[in-house]
């Protein structure tokens, strides 16, 4: 069976979106490019679809128009070991005009939503002492970026 493929459409910047991606994550490629040809519905040489890859999850971007927008319902959760690693994403994702949210979550600037967490977040939260993953939940509420150590100190203070 086929794995399923993130679709984004985009309204005539599904290029510097793709390349945005591309820069902002390691270990992310650009597979193919397709465009679109005279008579189309945007100028011709205009990126149409493209596939690429961000560490090994595959994407497709359209520049499809302006019919659809992309909305927080759907989210790309990027589990990060380190507190460099999410310092490095976050500060690329909000380059340009992203905006930050709470807990973790980002809108880039072609309004497509992240959340950069932690990988240890889900530990943090579960941890068999109630009183410790309450501490970490009310850290968290308080973040828009989240910060490894300071959900730690939370934890420990349980």
């Amino acid at each position: 069976m086929q794995k399923p493929t993130p679709f984004l459409w985009f309204d005539g910047n599904a290029e510097e979106a793709m390349q945005f991606y591309v820069a902002t994550f390691p270990n992310a490629k650009i597979h193919n490019i397709s465009r679109f040809g005279e008579g189309a519905h945007m100028p011709a040489g205009t990126l149409m679809t493209a596939s690429f890859e961000i560490n090994g999850q595959a994407f497709t971007a359209l520049n499809g128009g302006p019919m659809f927008k992309f909305t927080s319902a759907i989210s790309f959760f990027v589990g990060c070991d380190t507190q460099a690693e999410i310092d490095g994403i976050w500060e690329k994702l909000i380059d340009g005009g992203g905006e930050p949210m709470q807990c973790g979550w980002i809108q880039d600037k072609f309004g497509l939503t992240w959340q950069i967490v932690p990988s240890i977040l889900g530990q943090l939260l579960g941890d068999p002492d109630p009183a410790k993953a309450k501490n970490v939940m009310t850290a968290m509420l308080q973040m828009v970026k989240l910060d490894i150590p300071t959900l730690q100190a939370a934890r420990d203070q349980g």
